[in-house]
This record gives structure tokens, C-alpha cells and sequence, in this order.
């Protein structure tokens, strides 16, 4: 273990510095920042006085999907890369499985009794799409005032949002027992954010705002027990796994929802040669959201030290509808409407596809990558996700 502790207390330096960059990293907090990229008014535009209230209900709904979008994404797996159990005909310790497994679907498969393994995975993401709007190209309606008797609003304010993060996640696994894992994700999470909104009166073109911000900082900690429910000869593996999510991010970030949430999920496993297949199911709660998720995975020992892997995973924002414009009247003008946008009742799916590979460079050292892509038109979406990692399993 002594070279176990040595990589850990590198590793360890990372986070504390990283943590500690948070506060400078941003001024103002992200939410005050897009607060003020959606209501300012303080640019004269010539025309009649705005509708406050509506630009502050869309600001709300606005924040409060981005929250919850941004701080429910699924973790990467701790599962081990390489699991073992007992023989006892051969008095000796084998592995369970000729591929290292999916990258978000977790293994019903356990790393055995005191082994486990570390690991740190980067993804980034630009996003640019949330539900029917493109965020990127200024034709993102926030909020529009209209004649009741005219068939189009005749003053618009429209936003163009750049949004990207970058994650670093370390993970951890280790087994308690042959059936029981312990493991912890903690992410470290750099967002950027760069606005700028435009009112267009009559035909006239006016920007209104402008805003950037960057913030660096510990996301929502996970920490996850699994527990396999079927024998280690069996050909198929059953387990649940539990998660907490700790209130570690900020929400005035947008790196964490606020509060403690948790859930669970069943696993089953199949074993077929150099073919892996792993399926689950689960829910969780908080008190920003509730979820229901699926995942499915498909693995394939290429070689002794190559995985090609292929995932589907999905999920559903029980209560987060989509971004719905909804019309109102004018507080002060007589005969106009205001079009503001609000989080709709119902909820929301998404699913991505995942591919990738892991390949086994030495020892028990596993490098991988994998690219994701939305399957659907819901939800805050990217064209595509990348993400690399670094694995490494130990015990004996």
C-alpha cells in the first residue's frame, strides 16, 4: 500500500489547490452575474418603461434550471477496472472478467476483499442548447412585449450565452469484503459564462447587457456503497448501489444544489466470454429535484489489454418541465402583453450515447476515453462531450 499512499499524496495536493482557487476565480457568484445579464435595464432604449416583474421571473426560472441541469449530471462509475474473487477449487484469487467495464453504468461486479483502485477523469463541455433554444446564436427569446390585436411583438430582448465546464473527478474504490465496495467522486469544476443581451424596439437594436464569469470549485461530493446480491460463481451478478451526494458545491455557483440528496439503484451483470453487459435502473431525490435514470452497457475485450465500450444512459427530471414562454399582461400599458419564460410543469428526459475505449498501458494502469452524444432534444445540451481518464488498481 506504501505505493498507493505515495500517488495519493499527489493527488491530494491537487484538490486542496484547487479548492482553495474557488474564491478568486470569481468576483461575483455566476447566479448574481446572469441575474444581471437577464434584468438589467440600466441602457436607455427610447421606448416605453420595461415589464420588471417578467424579466425577473424569467431570470428565476432561467437560474433554476441551469442549477439543476448543471449539478444532477451523472458521475462517472467507481467501479474497478480490474475485480477478483476466490477460488476456492484452486485455493487462488481470479478475475471475474476479461473487459475493465463501462464508463457511467455501474458493475454489478465487485473488486473483491481489499482491493480497489483511484482514479481521475477530465471531461469538458461546451454547451449549446437548452430544450428548443440555441444559446449561442442571439436568437434565444427571454422575455417580448406584444400588441393584442398585432401578430408579432414589436420590442424582443434576446440573450446569446456561452456556457462551458471543464471536470476533474477523482475516484476511489475500495472492497470491504468480496461483496461489499465502498467509493467516493469528488469533482472539481471550472464554468464559464459569457452573455450578452439585445433589445430590439421597432426594428432598433440596442445591446442591454453584457457579463462573463468564471468560477473554479469543489462540486456535490459522491459517496457510494455497492453490495452484490448473487453468488461470485453465478454467470449473472445482481447488486444495489446506494449514493449520497454531499452539500459540498455552491449553489451561488452553480456547482452544487444546496442540499443533501441521495438514491439508489439495481444492477445486473452478465458475463459472456470476452462479452460484458450491464444494466441499471435507480432514483434519487433532493430537495432541488427528483430523478429517475437508466443506464445500459455493452463491453468488449478487444484484446487482453483493450475494452471497446458502448453505453446508453438516460434520465428524467420528474419535476423540471421544459422552458416555456407564458404570456401576461402588461403591468402599465393597456392593451400589450408581456411573453416571459417560465420552468413548465411535467418533466424532463434526456438520454446520451456513449463510446469509447480503455486500454491497460502497464501493470494495472488503465488509460481511456470516450465521447457522448445527446439522443434527444431536451434538457441543456452539448453537440458532443469528451472526457479522458487515468486508472489505477491495487491489493492483493
Amino acid at each position: 500500500m506504501s505505493t498507493v499512499y505515495r500517488r495519493a499524496t499527489m493527488i491530494g495536493p491537487v484538490i486542496v489547490w484547487l479548492a482553495l482557487a474557488a474564491p478568486a476565480a470569481a468576483q461575483q457568484p455566476v447566479a448574481d452575474v446572469l441575474s444581471f445579464l437577464l434584468t438589467n435595464q440600466a441602457v436607455p432604449t427610447g421606448d416605453f418603461v420595461k415589464d420588471a416583474q417578467s424579466a425577473t421571473v424569467t431570470q428565476e426560472a432561467l437560474t433554476r434550471l441551469l442549477l439543476v441541469e448543471l449539478t444532477t449530471l451523472p458521475l462517472n462509475s467507481s467501479s474497478a477496472a480490474f475485480t477478483y474473487q476466490p477460488n476456492a477449487a484452486l485455493g487462488t484469487i481470479q478475475r471475474t472478467s476479461e473487459s475493465f467495464g463501462p464508463f457511467f453504468t455501474e458493475r454489478s461486479l465487485t473488486a473483491g476483499r481489499r482491493r480497489g483502485s483511484i482514479g481521475m477523469t477530465v471531461q469538458s463541455v461546451e454547451y449549446t442548447d437548452l430544450d428548443q433554444h440555441n444559446l449561442r446564436d442571439g436568437s434565444f427569446v427571454v422575455t417580448a412585449n406584444q400588441f393584442r390585436d398585432e401578430p408579432q411583438p414589436f420590442d424582443v430582448e434576446t440573450l446569446m450565452l456561452a456556457l462551458g465546464s471543464t471536470t476533474v473527478t477523482f475516484t476511489g474504490n475500495i472492497g470491504v469484503t468480496d461483496r461489499l465496495d465502498v467509493g467516493v467522486a469528488v469533482p472539481i469544476v471550472r464554468l464559464t459564462l459569457e452573455g450578452s443581451r439585445v433589445n430590439t424596439y421597432r426594428g432598433a437594436r440596442l445591446l442591454q447587457a453584457t457579463a462573463a464569469a468564471t468560477t473554479i470549485g469543489l462540486a456535490d461530493i459522491a459517496v457510494r456503497a455497492k453490495l452484490r446480491l448473487s453468488s461470485s460463481r453465478s454467470a449473472t451478478a445482481l447488486a444495489v448501489v446506494g449514493e449520497v451526494r454531499l452539500p459540498t458545491g455552491n449553489a451561488d455557483d452553480l456547482l452544487g444544489e444546496g442540499s443533501v440528496s441521495g438514491g439508489g439503484l439495481l444492477t445486473a451483470s452478465w458475463q459472456l466470454g470476452r462479452f460484458s453487459i450491464d444494466l441499471n435502473g435507480g432514483a434519487s431525490g433532493s430537495a432541488v429535484s427528483q430523478e429517475s435514470r437508466y443506464s445500459a452497457a455493452t463491453s468488449f475485450s478487444a484484446s487482453p489489454r483493450v475494452t471497446v465500450v458502448a453505453e446508453v444512459s438516460g434520465r428524467r427530471l420528474g419535476d423540471l418541465g421544459a422552458l416555456t414562454p407564458s404570456r401576461v399582461a402588461h403591468p402599465t400599458i393597456a392593451g400589450v402583453d408581456t411573453l416571459r419564460l417560465v420552468v413548465a410543469p411535467g418533466s424532463t428526459s434526456t438520454a446520451a450515447i456513449v463510446a469509447g475505449a480503455k486500454w491497460n498501458v502497464f501493470g494495472t494502469w488503465l488509460l481511456d476515453g470516450s465521447i457522448s452524444i445527446p439522443a434527444t432534444h431536451q434538457g441543456l445540451r452539448s453537440r458532443f462531450v469528451t472526457r479522458v481518464g487515468l486508472d489505477y488498481s491495487f491489493g492483493g
